[in-house]
């Protein structure tokens, strides 16, 4: 894999998400595909009702265009196992978001239902990463500045890997709660796992993948920036989880996810002890302001653009000091460190 390579997938990406953009959001608003906005939310969201959803289709259509293009012409099918979870769970994600137009509810897919299609796909995307990934597939490395550590979990992947995308769904669904935020911060966390694959020369699958998702990002940015003129939705916001937890567990390197997409796990956590404390109080406490913690900062008087630049930047640095950490292991190269050996063939 080359850079000239990695520079024309996610320029192509790009080019075709752009060019859907238009196609797209006039398609949505004669569907009367409109966002339902909730409202106990902030005030300022009310403005955002009937904005065209659904959006994840501009980006996802380029990720599994480029991806086959990639698997046919570099006879590398791996990269398939890439698509599949993000298409898998972007199709889940477009039931729900189809339900909730047709119903003209915030409500879709009942909790239970769409738990159960999450954890069908996960188990099957589990299994093909277990039974064709290698006898190393089971092997967690945990790198850190030069020090390394590993551990073989062997059939325990299996479950460890459902919980990974299970995670990584819901940690992301929560994050799409403000213009261009989950798409901004995805096309950080998605260059900088590809960034790792790319300096360690991990198999070229996964050192392209991760550029063409940003690309097509950064196509639906366009679109989606504040004010947007198109959501998501969880046809998006479920594959970009999906396909960020794929990523992270062909690569065997769980502090991608952890550390370098901290600010999903933030989100996460602040809507697990807002509702466990409401809920334990008898609904008399919270925690925040509102839950995910996004909008506790909007509530508390900042504007949306600057919750946004802030998350956004929190995820460059989260993701800057996860790529330093992991490519410091040592290399072959009389004791040179990955990151080194990039510079100097660059």
């Amino acid at each position: 894999m080359n850079i000239v390579e990695i520079l024309l997938y996610t320029a192509a990406a790009f080019a075709v998400g752009t060019l859907l953009g238009p196609v797209v959001i006039p398609l949505m608003r004669r569907l009367k595909a409109g966002q339902t906005e909730r409202d106990d939310g902030p005030k300022s969201h009310l403005k955002k009702q009937g904005t065209p959803t659904m959006g994840g289709i501009i980006f996802l259509v380029p990720i599994a265009a480029a991806s086959a293009v990639f698997a046919i012409v570099s006879r590398r099918p791996e990269i398939l196992v890439l698509t599949a979870g993000v298409i898998g769970f972007g199709i889940i994600g477009f039931i729900d978001d189809f339900l909730k137009v047709k119903k003209r509810s915030k409500d879709g897919l009942l909790p239970w239902q769409k738990m159960a299609a999450l954890v069908v796909i996960a188990t099957g995307i589990a299994f093909v990463m277990y039974f064709s990934g290698g006898d190393d597939m089971t092997v967690l490395r945990f790198d850190m500045f030069g020090k390394t550590a590993s551990l073989d979990i062997g059939w325990g992947f299996i479950p460890y890997a459902v919980f990974v995308m299970l995670a990584a769904t819901n940690s992301v669904n929560l994050t799409d709660g403000l213009d261009g935020l989950c798409s901004g911060i995805s096309a950080i966390v998605f260059t900088m796992i590809s960034c790792v694959a790319f300096t360690l020369n991990s198999e070229p699958g996964l050192q392209i993948f991760g550029f063409i998702c940003a690309g097509s990002l950064l196509a639906f940015l366009l679109y989606n920036y504040n004010p947007a003129r198109i959501f998501m939705g969880d046809t998006g916001s479920l594959a970009l989880g999906g396909g960020i937890a794929a990523m992270t567990l062909m690569m065997r390197r769980p502090l991608l996810l952890v550390i370098g997409g901290l600010i999903f796990v933030i989100e996460a956590m602040s809507d697990i002890i807002q509702v466990g404390v409401f809920k334990l109080s008898g609904r008399k406490k919270r925690v925040f302001r509102m839950a995910p913690i996004h909008h506790h900062f909007e509530l508390g008087g900042w504007s949306e653009k600057r919750v946004v630049w802030t998350f956004w930047a929190f995820a460059l640095v989260c993701c800057i000091f996860t790529y330093l950490s992991i490519c410091a292991v040592r290399t072959g190269n009389a004791g040179e460190t990955a990151l080194i050996s990039f510079i100097r063939k660059g």
